[in-house]
C-alpha cells in the first residue's frame, strides 16, 4: 500500500492538489507510445511520430501547371485576336507533364487557334506563365509535416507522391477502463461516454466491469498487465463504498487524490501494473470534466498529440456574470446567445449531462478568480468546429 495514501472516506478532503499540479504529473508520466511503421492506407487519423522532410525537390523538374501549348514565351510576343502569331515549335502538354527543352511558358488552349495543322497564338504569355518550377512546392530537406500531426487523406497523397509506402506513427495507447460500483451505478452510461471520448483521443479501449464496490476486486483488476493507461470510473469520493482510491493504494501507488476542479474534485492519479492510473468520479458530469482535464490529456499525449486540445478556442464576450470559487478551477458550461455572446447553462456544482448537451462549449475560470463579470472577454472551448 502507498505510504502517502490518506483514506478520506467518512472524513472528507483536508486539501486538494491544484489542477496544474495534476496536469504536470500527467505530462511527466504520459509520453507518446513507441512509433510503429504503418502502411499509408491505414495511417489516416494517426499521429506522425517524427517530422517528414522532403527527400528531394518537389516537383523534381519544371512541369506544366495547366493544359496547353508549351512554348518559348518570346515567340508569342505581340500576339492578339487581330494579330495571330504562328507557333512553329509549340508542343501540346497536359498539366503535370515535364516542360520540353527550350519552353518556358504554357499557352492555354483557349488562347490559341489551330487551322490546317498550324498552331497560332491569339494572346501573348509571359515567361513562367503556366509553369510550376522545380522545387516550387518544396525544396529537398524542407519540413512538410510536423511530428504529432494527425494525418489527413491529403497528407497521405503528399507522402505517396514522394514514393513513401509506410510511415512511422505513434501507436494508439491501450486504455483500460474499470467501471466500479456494480450494475446500478450508471456504469453503462459512463462506459459508453468514456469509450467514445477515448476513441476520439486516439486510444484503443478495453472496458472492464461493472465491478462491485470491493477494494480487493478492483485492486486485482488494477494489477492486470497489458494496458498503457488505466482509468477507473466511479467510487472516488468520501463515502464508505468509495473504494477506488483504496484499491489503487493496494495495487500500486496513489500519487494524489482530490483535485481543485469543479466538477471533478474527487479525481485522483497514481500508478499500477507499470501504467499511469487516472481515478475518475462516478457522477457523469464530474467524470466528463475529470476526463477532459486529466484522463483525456493522458490519452492524447500517449497517442502523440502533445498538448493539443480536441476543442477549438474562441474569444467570446459574456452576456451574464459567471460566479466562481477561489482556489478551484471551475468549468462553466455555456451556450452562444443570439447576439453572439455567451451565457452559462448551469453552475459547475450542478450534476448531470443534460446541461452539457445544451451547451456549445465551456469556459475554464482560473482558481485565483472569483468569477467573470458581464461583458468580459473570455476563451470558450467550443464543442463543434
Amino acid at each position: 500500500m502507498s505510504g502517502s495514501f490518506s483514506d478520506v472516506r467518512g472524513r472528507g478532503f483536508s486539501r486538494r492538489a491544484s489542477l496544474a499540479t495534476a496536469q504536470g504529473w500527467v505530462d511527466q508520466r504520459c509520453a507518446p507510445c513507441p512509433p510503429v511503421a504503418t502502411p499509408l492506407a491505414e495511417a489516416v487519423g494517426l499521429r506522425l511520430a517524427a517530422p517528414f522532410l522532403a527527400p528531394q525537390d518537389w516537383p523534381d523538374g519544371d512541369r506544366a501547371a495547366r493544359d496547353g501549348f508549351a512554348l518559348a514565351a518570346a515567340d508569342s510576343l505581340g500576339a492578339g485576336s487581330y494579330n495571330p502569331i504562328p507557333l512553329r515549335q509549340a508542343r501540346a502538354v497536359s498539366a503535370g507533364d515535364p516542360m520540353p527543352f527550350g519552353a518556358d511558358a504554357v499557352l492555354p488552349f483557349e488562347s490559341a487557334s489551330c487551322a490546317h495543322g498550324v498552331v497560332e497564338a491569339v494572346e501573348a504569355v509571359a515567361p513562367g506563365a503556366g509553369v510550376e518550377r522545380r522545387g516550387a512546392a518544396a525544396r529537398a530537406g524542407t519540413p512538410l509535416l510536423s511530428a504529432g500531426r494527425g494525418l489527413r487523406p491529403s497528407d497521405v497523397g503528399l507522402l505517396a507522391g514522394f514514393g513513401v509506402e509506410s510511415v512511422a506513427v505513434s501507436s494508439p495507447p491501450r486504455v483500460r477502463v474499470l467501471l466500479v460500483g456494480g450494475p446500478r451505478s450508471g456504469a453503462e452510461s459512463l462506459g459508453a461516454m468514456l469509450e467514445a471520448l477515448i476513441r476520439r483521443d486516439g486510444g484503443r479501449v478495453e472496458l472492464v466491469g461493472p465491478l462491485p464496490a470491493e477494494s480487493a476486486v478492483v485492486a486485482q483488476a488494477l494489477r492486470g498487465a497489458g494496458a498503457d493507461l488505466i482509468l477507473t470510473a466511479g467510487r472516488t469520493g468520501v463515502g464508505v463504498d468509495d473504494v477506488a482510491p483504496l484499491a489503487l493504494a493496494e495495487a500500486g501507488r496513489v500519487a494524489l487524490h482530490g483535485v481543485a476542479l469543479r466538477p471533478g474534485d474527487s479525481a485522483g492519479l497514481g500508478e499500477a501494473a507499470g501504467a499511469p492510473v487516472v481515478l475518475l468520479p462516478g457522477e457523469p458530469m464530474a467524470c466528463w470534466a475529470a476526463y477532459e482535464m486529466l484522463g483525456g490529456r493522458a490519452a492524447r499525449r500517449m497517442a502523440g498529440w502533445a498538448d493539443e486540445s480536441p476543442f477549438s478556442a474562441v474569444a467570446v464576450v459574456t452576456a451574464r456574470k459567471m460566479v466562481s470559487e477561489i482556489g478551484c478551477v471551475d468549468l462553466h458550461r455555456v451556450r452562444l446567445a443570439a447576439d453572439g455572446r455567451i451565457e452559462p447553462v448551469a453552475s459547475p456544482a450542478i450534476p448531470g449531462l443534460a446541461a452539457l448537451a445544451r451547451a456549445d462549449g465551456f469556459v475554464e475560470v482560473p482558481a485565483e478568480s472569483e468569477g467573470v463579470p458581464e461583458g468580459a472577454t473570455v476563451t470558450m472551448r467550443r464543442f463543434a468546429p
